[in-house]
């Protein structure tokens, strides 16, 4: 069995694109993956396949067609290994904020690689104090640190997608931290 975490893009927000995580346990237990568990009400959710063959991409369509069709929601899944998931934890280059500041630690979970020059124009475009770094190693990840906050802060979710010219969504450090400690759990 393979173990996987797939984070759903802009659910639950303000009453918008409601999915419940009852329902989204259901729908993935509904397209064949096992053990689904849900964590928080933002779209987490760990799960187990018998095979590793299923690709991240595959099993991102597969979820959001059962999603959109089952409950009403037409959203991006990203869909990572535990490996992978390992990779984001282990490559986080702000360790001091990681332990002192885990919530306004981000982590951007990408539908592919940021390129670094992409990367650099979005770090020209912060007009505060947040810090943006890439994944080493050419992950579909990037970290940020927003020391005064998220709620405030202008480098938003819609500035980062269009400068970057990906699709995303975002965790803090500590719902991270907990998706992998669910990954090793089984």
């Amino acid at each position: 069995m393979t173990s996987y975490v797939a984070l759903l893009r802009a659910v639950n927000l303000a009453g918008l694109n409601r999915v419940p995580m009852a329902e989204l346990r259901r729908v993935a237990e509904g397209v064949g993956l096992g053990e689904a568990r849900t964590l928080l009400q933002s779209g987490n959710l760990v799960f187990r396949t018998p095979t590793a063959r299923t690709g991240s991409t595959q099993l991102e369509a597969k979820l959001r067609a059962a999603t959109a069709r089952e409950v009403g929601v037409d959203t991006d899944f990203f869909v990572r290994t535990a490996a992978e998931w390992a990779e984001v934890v282990e490559g986080n280059p702000f360790p001091r904020e990681a332990k002192t500041d885990p919530g306004h630690l981000v982590v951007l979970v990408c539908s592919e690689a940021p390129d670094r020059k992409r990367i650099a124009a979005l770090t020209a475009a912060i007009s505060g104090p947040e810090i943006v770094r890439a994944a080493p190693r050419a992950g579909r990840h990037a970290y940020v640190v927003y020391p005064d906050g998220i709620g405030r802060s202008k480098l938003t979710m819609a500035l980062v997608e269009r400068t970057l010219g990906i699709r995303g969504t975002a965790r803090n450090w500590n719902t991270v931290l907990k998706l992998m400690a669910m990954l090793r759990e089984g």
